[in-house]
């Protein structure tokens, strides 16, 4: 099953493991700038850049010859007063949207002086379904 990647982020070793795929470069760019909102949007606006978001999902560049597989889902995040129209956009297009769950991993190194570095990080565990 095929989650196409809506976030800023590229997918991860984890997600693209579990099913995850990145836009191809034009339409990351795309993606990219329908989530980039530098001025204080319309309720009209916000809907109309994510159904531009859910499109860019259907026509996601992904097939050849322009035969573009439909993703059953879409891992989708960022602003949360765009999500609820994101949401809606896609289950319009037939995609399922959900959201990337992780768990925080903390690890401790003593270094030759003595003193302890902490490095956190985030481990992918699994989606969660809008």
């Amino acid at each position: 099953m095929m989650i196409v990647n809506l976030t800023q982020h590229p997918a991860t070793p984890e997600q693209t493991t579990a099913g995850v795929v990145d836009l191809p470069a034009i339409q990351r760019a795309a993606l990219a700038a329908a989530l980039t909102v530098d001025t204080l949007p319309t309720r009209q606006e916000v809907i109309g850049r994510c159904e531009h978001i859910a499109l860019l999902a259907v026509h996601n560049g992904l097939g050849g010859d322009g035969d573009d597989p439909h993703p059953a889902q879409a891992m989708i995040g960022g602003a949360p007063w765009m999500m609820r129209a994101l949401e809606d956009a896609l289950v319009n297009q037939g995609i399922g949207p959900v959201y990337a769950f992780s768990v925080r991993q903390s690890t401790e190194y003593t270094l030759p002086d003595g003193t302890v570095q902490k490095i956190n990080g985030f481990r992918h565990v699994g989606f969660v379904q809008a």
